[in-house]
């Protein structure tokens, strides 16, 4: 007889602390043998998550406490990888909602609660970082509640059970007043709060695909749950495509979850997550069922993408030199390839075969695939992110943010003077006893398109910057994001000390000396609102009235560091980004404007 089930999500805003908390469950259930070395964060297994301390792609992972399974997936917190979550959410029963005790609800704390109420979840929730000084989780747990009903949780789900915990340090409890030994409360509250799967194993098979993953043995993988039936390997199955055509083949491998592993299986029945091989044109949303007795369940509905750039082949002056996947049919499979597990993303063939319509939800949703493909060797250039407009009701309009900004007092003027200049409407604001103030804006998300840079800047480094989508309202008018104009270089060469130093009061430079620049490439940043050519590769004359000791003392301003985050929010409607394995550089298109000059 097969053991009981709970099927669990780990939902929360970004940083307030989901994997840390799953790392403390992980290894207070036993799964890891005495002595063996675990890691942080043992299920952010991607380079990328551990170098930006984010989950990007969920992952599910699977304990046992007091003979029961508790299949536990942890989710992203950040809005842009909202595609993960909602189809997570579809594979569980219910979720653990994590809140910072110091900050409390924030913007992704609203979109993942929304998503999971919209699917009739009663969340669990945990007030997470107790210990940390300046927590006040009496005041988190009001502002939830608050949360819960102003998103129309329904009485039951507005009756939730608080608990409060410390990932860190690996213990939760029922109050505050308790003495914080380990993660049993919280294993308890699963067992009792979370309810069993539904489903009936003597039904037809159905089992939806919510996850894709790929092995270089076994080819594409299903990853999902069996929503009814029993699916045993070796048998037959078809998978019901979304155009209602159907698919027949065999199930080459069942697998399970257990810790961190995968555990091959004979069979497995309703309710539980599995992994399958054998369906290499499986797709997200669509079922896996019974050849003879089809039953496709309902397609997963995914939030449109709100953001659009165009992806195209380089051609600078210096394409082909560092990449190693450089032409128009390398970068189109990529992206294709890209569809196939990122369900959010969408990908246009445009009248050039060279360029590529790509749509995601946000910034840092593009970004990671752009740095993704850089260090997979691919090069290529994009343009500036573009919002996309839609018609709501035979009327134009664009999509709005939810945004929150955690700063010092003295920034606050010129953080609303410049959110009002990007047609922001503030809603809130609130000033804490630590000297620092918590705004709140309705935005056009073109309006932070480029505001990130101005908002580090005025807050010196010390602001926190959170937002989600929102909803699309009527196009709120023009808008400038960026006030100043750019440095290009004058001609193809290499950047010399002499004429960086010769022109430092014309702006900031994004390069240093010996950096490699070619006509129409942005070196930097004019102080002025017009574009400006430099020469920057011009040598010193040599004389011997010089003394060659000279210039020794001379210094350089230190150039403002151009990331791959920070170049696709910098760049105007007529400049690239170049992203190549080696580099990132800005430069301007190749326009009749530009070709006079």
């Amino acid at each position: 007889m097969s053991l009981p089930i709970r099927n669990v999500a780990i939902i929360a805003h970004v940083d307030h602390g989901k994997t840390t908390l799953v790392d403390a469950l992980l290894k207070q259930s036993g799964i890891f043998r005495e002595g063996e070395e675990i890691p942080d964060c043992v299920m952010d297994s991607n380079t990328l998550e551990r170098e930006r301390g984010i989950t990007i792609l969920s992952k599910n992972t699977a304990v046992r406490y007091e003979e029961t399974v508790i299949n536990i997936v942890d989710t992203p917190g950040h809005a842009d990888f909202g595609g993960e979550v909602e189809r997570v959410l579809g594979m569980v029963d219910g979720c653990i909602l994590i809140v910072d005790a110091n900050e409390g609800p924030m913007p992704q704390t609203r979109f993942v609660l929304k998503k999971a109420l919209e699917k009739g979840l009663r969340p669990i929730v945990v007030v997470n970082k107790i210990d940390r000084p300046q927590a006040d989780p009496n005041i988190a747990v009001d502002k939830v509640f608050d949360l819960f009903v102003e998103l129309g949780a329904d009485d039951d789900q507005c009756d939730f059970t608080t608990l409060y915990a410390s990932g860190l340090s690996g213990f939760a409890k029922n109050s505050l007043e308790d003495q914080g030994l380990d993660m049993k409360p919280l294993f308890q509250a699963i067992l009792n709060h979370i309810p069993p799967p539904a489903g009936d194993p003597t039904k037809t098979l159905q089992l939806q695909v919510t996850t894709l993953d790929y092995s270089e043995y076994l080819g594409r993988i299903i990853i999902g749950r069996i929503h009814n039936g029993v699916i045993k390997a070796g048998q037959q199955a078809a998978l019901m495509k979304e155009d209602g055509s159907m698919v027949k083949g065999k199930i080459s491998k069942l697998l399970g979850f257990e810790g961190l592993q995968r555990v091959e299986l004979e069979e497995s029945s309703a309710g539980n997550l599995v992994a399958v091989a054998g369906f290499a044109d499986a797709n997200i949303g669509e079922t896996l069922t019974c050849p003879n007795e089809p039953q496709p369940l309902p397609l997963i509905k995914v939030d449109e993408p709100t953001l659009q750039m165009t992806f195209s082949v380089n051609d600078s002056p210096f394409a082909g030199q560092e990449g190693t996947y450089v032409t128009s049919r390398q970068i189109r499979d990529r992206l294709m390839r890209e569809l196939e597990t990122n369900v959010a993303l969408r990908v246009e063939e445009s009248e050039s075969p060279d360029k590529f319509g790509v749509s995601g939800r946000g910034e840092l949703h593009l970004g990671i695939l752009i740095e993704t493909m850089r260090r997979e060797g691919y090069e290529f250039q994009v343009s500036q992110p573009q919002v996309i407009y839609r018609e709501v009701n035979g009327q134009p309009c664009e999509p709005f943010e939810y945004l929150v900004l955690d700063i010092p007092e003295q920034a606050v003027g010129s953080c609303i003077e410049r959110l009002g200049q990007r047609k922001g409407e503030m809603k809130d604001m609130q000033t804490g006893i630590n000297g620092r103030t918590q705004l709140e804006f309705v935005v056009p998300a073109r309006g932070l398109i480029g505001f990130r840079g101005d908002f580090i800047r005025i807050s010196r480094g010390e602001g926190i910057m959170n937002h989600s989508f929102l909803e699309y309202r009527p196009i709120s008018g023009d808008l400038e994001t960026r006030y100043n104009g750019v440095i290009t270089s004058f001609e193809e060469g290499v950047a010399t000390f002499y004429a960086l130093k010769n022109a430092e009061d014309r702006g900031i430079f994004f390069i240093t000396p010996g950096t490699k620049v070619y006509k129409g490439m942005i070196i930097g940043e004019s102080n002025r609102p017009q574009d400006v050519e430099l020469n920057v590769c011009k040598t010193k004359q040599l004389t011997n009235h010089r003394s060659a000791t000279g210039d020794e003392l001379v210094q350089l301003q230190a150039p403002e560091e151009m990331s791959l985050e920070r170049a696709l929010e910098y760049i105007g409607p007529d400049e690239l980004v170049e992203v190549t394995p080696e580099s990132i550089r800005l430069r301007k298109m190749k326009t009749k404007k530009l070709a006079k000059r």
